[in-house]
């Protein structure tokens, strides 16, 4: 009986997946991965932050290949990351010579170098656009391809963080200088208390709803009340590999897109008022995640009886495979663990 159950079910199995494979179908129009990689960046950066890699063209074969389910391109790409060699760690990338795209402070009017609101649906109204069913793509972009190339380049030129203003005035707290090399997560269990290099790493790859929904409570009043985003920049930064014997130099290896935002928090100092602040990076276009993750960061630093002050909690939950990962297990056969419930209520009621 216990081979039949299992050949039935290797069938079974077999069909499903053919199945699969015509729902991912759906029309003989195919859909190019640079139209994915392209047109749906915004998704394409989102499976990137949550996989830990930095690969555009593989994150939008891996939305191809799963009809778009953000969670099992993850898995996808977290899967082929594991099976790249490692050969180099880069230089620390010093974000102030990020070249910008857009930058904006909510603490601020007036900041250093000028906010440069970019590309942005804040602005937008949230009304259908049903011109678009009729768009002609390559028009469209070939008109604001010449737009932008109409405008004069100019040099590219590091920003002032707003912080930085803040910490010559002794008003924003400043962290410890640590340069203890950063803790892997990708290649060590997390251990609690965590490093803030764990922490940072862990709440990058983490769900984006997740640490929004925790981002949000604080706001809600489980933690701190209101946090201030005194800068959120998004732009592209270099990154460099040592290269020689004494790593003196370096060599470049190209630049990622990311975004980065630092939220300001008043300090819990019981001797004079003072502003703390909290800290988020991601891939690609992510600024809500970005936000979360400064709100989330300053919290844990905080630490408290709250939900989003327990690192244990929050680093725990927050990752996209594990959640996802034990939520779709709840799927899968639990026919003896169910059956022993059955009896143990059956049991029950016939004593009854």
């Amino acid at each position: 009986m216990a081979y039949v159950a299992v050949s039935g079910g290797e069938e079974a199995i077999e069909e499903s997946i053919k199945l699969l494979k015509f729902y991912r179908s759906g029309t003989h129009k195919d859909i190019a991965l640079e139209a994915i990689e392209k047109k749906l960046s915004l998704l394409v950066d989102k499976v990137m932050s949550e996989a830990g890699l930095y690969a555009p063209r593989y994150a939008a074969l891996a939305l191809k290949q799963c009809e778009g389910s953000t969670e099992e391109a993850v898995f996808l790409l977290r899967a082929y990351r594991s099976t790249l060699k490692r050969s180099y760690y880069t230089n620390v990338a010093d974000t102030a010579n990020m070249r910008i795209v857009r930058r904006i402070s909510a603490a601020f009017k007036d900041i250093p170098g000028g906010q440069v609101l970019g590309a942005t649906y804040d602005y937008t109204h949230r009304l259908m656009n049903f011109r678009l069913e009729k768009e002609k793509s390559r028009e469209l972009h070939k008109k604001m391809k010449g737009k932008l190339e109409k405008q004069k380049a100019t040099e590219v030129t590091p920003f002032a963080r707003v912080s930085d203003e803040l910490k010559k005035e002794g008003l924003l707290e400043v962290y410890a200088e640590n340069n203890e090399k950063p803790y892997d997560v990708t290649e060590n269990l997390l251990e609690f208390p965590a490093s803030r290099s764990a922490k940072l790493q862990t709440l990058s790859r983490a769900d984006t709803g997740f640490i929004s929904g925790l981002a949000y409570s604080v706001l809600r009043g489980f933690g701190q009340v209101h946090p201030t985003v005194g800068e959120l920049r998004t732009g592209y930064v270099e990154l460099e590999v040592p290269y020689g014997d004494d790593c003196d130099e370096s060599i470049y290896i190209g630049e990622i897109l990311m975004t980065e935002a630092e939220s300001i928090n008043q300090a819990e100092d019981k001797d004079q008022l003072k502003l703390a602040s909290g800290y988020g990076a991601v891939f690609g276009r992510n600024e809500n995640k970005a936000i979360a993750m400064s709100v989330l960061d300053y919290e844990l630093e905080k630490g408290g009886d709250y939900p989003p002050e327990d690192e244990e909690f929050v680093l725990m939950h927050g990752d996209c495979i594990e959640m996802n990962g034990f939520i779709s297990h709840l799927k899968l056969p639990h026919y003896v663990t169910f059956q022993s419930k059955l009896d143990a209520v059956r049991k029950t009621r016939n004593k009854e």
